[in-house]
């Protein structure tokens, strides 16, 4: 009985969202969706929990927000995973990030994983050199993988910050430059070389736990994004807060949309 129960809580769940989706359909949606998940440790030590467990459930308000997405028919999302500077944490914590999104990466490639069933395709943006050969070997079998898939596009921003995003743009156009024997470098070459030219600018970038801090993630990308920070920690993180932010976008859409037009 009580399978039954939440079953039928789930149909219920999932046909209210699909009349909220409606709704909001109505109105102009994001193309590319922004998140820097952040409080994932507060909120482990807020609820007592155990090393890593905040990572795991904020791994679980990720696929809930692809979910979403997905059923939104927005294309493209882009997450802040590991920046680089967290390489400068603890070795035993770094380790053990590694350890799970090692375990994370993995699941992608189960058949019956979200990337699967929504024909995710997946990127993984920055400096995987940096990361470490099981980690970086996952990622490149998952990017493999989902090469075919084209519903809803995921970029993983691992390993990376905005600044060494444009240093190695600019390195590879110059290199560029070198190989056509021209040394005159355009914005349009550097923007070329932009590991995150797979994906339109940002409509929304969205920061958890109330911060409202960049933190040096899509500073090239981000020049006409919506920010929204939310005072919520990453893993308590809803479809209430996912609503919110798009209302907002919706509600000054039209002076983005001027101000897009006049640069």
């Amino acid at each position: 009985m009580g399978g039954e129960v939440r079953q039928l809580l789930e149909q219920i769940h999932r046909f209210s969202r699909r009349c909220l989706f409606r709704v909001l359909s109505m109105g102009p949606l994001p193309t590319h969706l922004a998140f820097i998940m952040d409080g994932n440790r507060r909120y482990a030590k807020k609820r007592g929990l155990e090393d890593g467990s905040g990572h795991k459930a904020g791994f679980s308000t990720l696929m809930s927000m692809l979910q979403y997405c997905y059923e939104l028919g927005i294309k493209y999302v882009t997450i802040y995973a590991f920046s680089i500077d967290n390489f400068r944490r603890k070795p035993e914590e770094v380790q053990s990030l590694m350890d799970l999104m090692l375990e994370k990466i993995k699941s992608l490639l189960d058949k019956e994983s979200i990337v699967h069933e929504y024909g995710i395709r997946v990127y993984f943006i920055g400096n995987l050199g940096l990361l470490n050969d099981q980690v970086r070997a996952a990622a490149e079998e998952v990017m493999k993988a989902t090469a075919k898939n084209s519903r809803v596009v995921l970029l993983v921003c691992v390993a990376y910050n905005s600044t060494d995003e444009i240093v190695q743009a600019v390195k590879r156009s110059c290199v560029d430059k070198a190989d056509r024997d021209t040394e005159r470098i355009q914005l349009v070459d550097i923007e070329e070389n932009m590991q995150m030219s797979v994906a339109p600018e940002p409509d929304i970038l969205i920061r958890s736990s109330g911060e409202t801090r960049l933190s040096n993630f899509l500073l090239w990308q981000t020049g006409n994004s919506q920010l929204f920070s939310l005072d919520a920690l990453w893993p308590e993180i809803g479809l209430r807060h996912l609503v919110w932010a798009i209302l907002n976008f919706q509600r000054s859409h039209s002076y983005l949309e001027k101000r897009k037009k006049q640069l």
